[in-house]
C-alpha cells in the first residue's frame, strides 16, 4: 500500500497529522507493507527566506487582527500538538521560505534517507525554533541524519532537485490539493486535513480490504472516492 503525503514544513497541522497517521500504522497489522512518500506543497511560495516579522505579525496582517488575537489563535493549535506528543513553540518560531527544506527533503530520499529528513525538519521548525530557510542549519541537519554535510551546501547552493518540487506542487495541483496535510492512498482514496487517528485506521482497513480481495472474475471495478476534511493549512498561512 502507498501513502503519499503533501505536507509543508511550516504547516503545523501537517506534524500533528504526521503522528495520527503514525499512530494509527502502529495499529495496523500490515505497517510493513505500507510505504509512505512525503510530496511538496509550499504554502507561501513568496514568503521571505529572512524576515523580522514573528508569526502573530504575519498572520495577523494576513487576518487583519491584532497580534494578541493571533497569539491566541495559536493556543488551540499547540495544545493539539501537545495531545500527540510534540512541543510547538510559536513565540520563538523562525518564519521562512520552505523551497530548500523541499529540495533537501528531496535529496535525502535519494539517499533513501527522507522519512528521517522529514521529522527533523518539522521537528527543527516548531520545535526548536531553527531557521530551515538557511543553508548552514539545513547541512546541519542533514549530517545529523547521516548525509554529508559539504555535498548537501553543495547541492543546495545550486538548484538540484528543484524540478522535483516542482513535480510534486503540479501533481497536488491537478488532484485539486488546496491544503495540506493532505493524505492519498493507492492513489484512490484522500484524506484531507489533521484527521483523528481512527480515520486513518478506517481507510487503512479499507485500502488493505480492497487491494487483497481477488475474485475469480472481475469485469467492472467501481472508482470511488472518499473525502474528508479536517484542520489543514491553505492560501499561504493557517486559519489556527
Amino acid at each position: 500500500m502507498k501513502v503519499e503525503i503533501w505536507s509543508d514544513f511550516a504547516c503545523p497541522f501537517c506534524y500533528i497529522g504526521k503522528r495520527r497517521l503514525e499512530a494509527a500504522l502502529s495499529q495496523f497489522p500490515h505497517k510493513d507493507k505500507v510505504e509512505t512518500v512525503f510530496r511538496s506543497f509550499e504554502l507561501d511560495p513568496q514568503a521571505e527566506r529572512d524576515t523580522h516579522l514573528s508569526i502573530y505579525e504575519i498572520l495577523g496582517a494576513k487576518y487583519g487582527m491584532p497580534v494578541e488575537k493571533a497569539k491566541g489563535m495559536t493556543e488551540n493549535v499547540a495544545q493539539q500538538a501537545k495531545e500527540v506528543g510534540l512541543e510547538y513553540h510559536f513565540d520563538t518560531l523562525i518564519s521562512t521560505n520552505t523551497f530548500d527544506a523541499h529540495r533537501l527533503a528531496h535529496y535525502a530520499n535519494a539517499n533513501g534517507k527522507m522519512t528521517e529528513m522529514v521529522e527533523r525538519l518539522l521537528k527543527a521548525f516548531f520545535t526548536e525554533s531553527l531557521h530551515v530557510g538557511d543553508h548552514q542549519v539545513l547541512a546541519q541537519l542533514a549530517a545529523e541524519i547521516g548525509l554529508d554535510q559539504e555535498k548537501t551546501l553543495a547541492m543546495l547552493a545550486g538548484d538540484d532537485y528543484a524540478d522535483q518540487v516542482q513535480a510534486d506542487k503540479q501533481k497536488g495541483a491537478q488532484l485539486g490539493i488546496t491544503g495540506v496535510p493532505f493524505f492519498v492512498f493507492n492513489d484512490k482514496y484522500a484524506v484531507s486535513g489533521a484527521q483523528p487517528g481512527e480515520v486513518f485506521v478506517n481507510v487503512l482497513n479499507k485500502v488493505w480490504e480492497e487491494e487483497s480481495a481477488a475474485p475469480a472474475l472481475q469485469f467492472v471495478q467501481a472508482d470511488e472516492k472518499e473525502e474528508s476534511s479536517g484542520d489543514q493549512c491553505s492560501d499561504g498561512s493557517c486559519k489556527l
